[in-house]
């Protein structure tokens, strides 16, 4: 990874020279996308996430935007305070540095803060974690194995040896590969702490709430076997690495 930056007037573009040598505003505009025949689809949730066909790469396009009551004063804009601050430079350069540790993330592509007077707006592109889906959508599936859960548990744990606090821990930030492997998705806002354990027990707790809302009826009886499965995966990677 070549991460190099890029100043176009009033906006910064970070990004991977390996894969993106001439930068531009055009690699965040979706209609240039369109215009190329690239866009594969788009993920459900908050922010806007196009699936792309980059050509340089498969990715992933997402637009900053606020939820809750901050989306009534501003629906993508936030306040400006330096351009290494902005949100989509920090994530760029959390993903830049999980993926450098070797923990399973999409790797960044690029990342760009517009600034515009006190404010600004942003985009992040990561490499597309292929033939996954969201652990959300796998419950109940052919994916869903004993096995599943315990390296859900165990990529967990990974995390948190390694101090990460991620802000939205959930069952569609989890994805998983046609072989049972697992990645985590979307770094804004997240942030090093070593040893705090109060934060990575808040982080489990929020996605057992989150698996809560999204596990069908039909298989509720599975819930809890489940879960403890990921509990045993995330103690027994301490003591086995």
């Amino acid at each position: 990874m070549k991460t190099r930056t890029h100043k176009i007037d009033a906006a910064l573009i970070v990004y991977d020279a390996d894969y993106i040598p001439h930068p531009g505003m055009h690699l965040f505009d979706p209609e240039y996308w369109a215009e190329q025949s690239a866009l594969e689809g788009e993920a459900t949730g908050r922010g806007r996430a196009l699936f792309l066909d980059a050509g340089f790469a498969p990715a992933v396009l997402r637009q900053y935007l606020r939820g809750g009551w901050a989306s009534r004063v501003s629906r993508n804009r936030y306040v400006f305070a330096g351009f290494e601050r902005s949100r989509p430079v920090m994530e760029y350069k959390m993903l830049e540095q999980l993926f450098s540790a070797g923990l399973p993330v999409p790797a960044p592509l690029a990342a760009l803060c517009q600034q515009d007077g006190r404010l600004y707006s942003g985009w992040l592109m990561t490499h597309r974690i292929v033939h996954s889906l969201p652990l959300a959508d796998v419950i109940g599936g052919r994916r869903d194995t004993e096995s599943l859960w315990e390296e859900m548990g165990a990529c967990i744990r990974r995390f948190h040896d390694y101090g990460v606090v991620h802000a939205d821990l959930n069952a569609r930030n989890l994805l998983v590969g046609e072989d049972g492997t697992v990645h985590l998705i979307d770094f804004d806002r997240a942030r090093i702490r070593k040893g705090d354990t109060r934060a990575f027990g808040s982080n489990l707790k929020r996605l057992r709430r989150s698996l809560e809302k999204v596990w069908p009826k039909a298989f509720r009886e599975q819930f809890q076997p489940s879960w403890s499965r990921l509990l045993d995966g995330y103690a027994r990677y301490s003591a086995i690495k």
